[in-house]
């Protein structure tokens, strides 16, 4: 961790990726530990930035669910192809085109002739890991790109850590934060996006033309373990808005 931790504005929002930017990348996405620094953390920020924590994710929202339980106020799924805006809220999608059935069976066909990639399924993509087969990456990124080709106009593959990923056009990093900065308990805040994977340099555009800030782990905290002791470290006075008494 650096020497020098940045510190939040006054009147700050929290939109936080989560795999490799509060949690440890595992081998398979299923194997992730949730640290319980993290957790307390977590909870501790929500009450002094008055509920202004979400997570913004590639993840579907009922793992983050499964991970982090009612710890962020908000949650921002399927790289913004799903947001809460708050816990228990109902979870909104975006009308957003779905793959055809034959594109998740040549995935899985994929997946089988390639021993240790691994299938995880969305709701409207699918995504090929080759965290435990690193010399399939371009064999996976060439089934994806098969896929898609013609149909450009409405899905995309993204580069993940070690992954593939085909989703639909027309919601992404960028679209959750300005989705999530339009309402209560983030509007008027000062947005502070941190993420560090390529999928997350559309929320850190998004969250500085808000007039925010965007920063990327490895530059700034340097792992997620970084993140995490940042996270710890923030004090109260530093979070308190003027003028606020305890």
């Amino acid at each position: 961790m650096p020497a020098v931790m940045p510190a939040l504005p006054p009147r700050a929002a929290l939109l936080l990726d989560l795999d490799g930017t509060l949690i440890d990348i595992a081998a398979t996405p299923d194997s992730v530990v949730v640290p319980d620094d993290l957790c307390r953390s977590l909870k501790r920020l929500r009450g002094q930035l008055d509920d202004a924590v979400a997570i913004v994710t590639g993840r579907p929202i009922e793992q983050v669910d499964a991970l982090l339980g009612d710890l962020p106020y908000a949650v921002a799924g399927e790289h913004g192809g799903a947001i809460r805006h708050a816990p228990g809220g109902a979870i909104e999608r975006p009308v957003l085109a779905e793959p055809p059935p034959e594109w998740l069976e040549a995935a899985e066909r994929a997946a089988v002739a390639h021993p240790g990639v691994l299938l995880e399924r969305k709701s409207r993509g699918f995504v090929l890991h080759y965290r435990l087969a690193p010399d399939s990456g371009p064999a996976m990124r060439e089934v994806m790109a098969g896929l898609v080709a013609g149909h450009e106009d409405r899905f995309a593959v993204l580069a993940a850590l070690m992954a593939w990923e085909l989703k639909p056009r027309g919601a992404d990093k960028a679209t959750a934060v300005q989705s999530l900065m339009a309402r209560p308990p983030f509007a008027g805040r000062c947005p502070i996006y941190i993420g560090d994977d390529v999928t997350d340099e559309d929320g850190m555009r998004a969250a500085r033309a808000l007039g925010g800030l965007g920063w990327r782990v490895q530059d700034v905290f340097g792992d997620a373990a970084g993140v995490r002791a940042w996270l710890a470290s923030l004090e109260r006075d530093r979070l308190r808005p003027a003028g606020r008494k305890t």
